[in-house]
């Protein structure tokens, strides 16, 4: 599994906030999440403007929950930007604890 190299986070007002309000999930839940060194997947189908990447993985708290993000590079920093995070379904879960 490739690990993730970053230095930061780039939040803005949409994104810092949009996660909560759809999914129920917290910007500091995300950071912690990429803390737990989640597995990496390329997104393709989503990669139309810029290079999206999926990870999936365990919360601090025991909840499986996938991240729709990108890497960019700002003043020279790698800086993850969520674009979407929201906790697995249980079929999700199982899917993925099978394959």
């Amino acid at each position: 599994m490739a690990e993730l190299d970053y230095d930061d986070f780039d939040w803005d007002q949409g994104n810092a906030t949009k996660n909560l309000a759809k999914h129920g999930v917290s910007r500091e839940t995300i950071e912690a999440f990429f803390e737990g060194k989640p597995f990496l997947a390329e997104d393709p189908k989503h990669s139309r403007h810029e290079k999206r990447q999926l990870a999936v993985g365990v919360t601090q708290e025991g909840r499986w929950m996938v991240v729709s993000f990108t890497l960019r590079t700002k003043e020279g920093r790698s800086l993850i930007r969520p674009i979407s995070a929201r906790y697995m379904h249980a079929k999700e879960v199982r899917d993925y604890e099978k394959g």
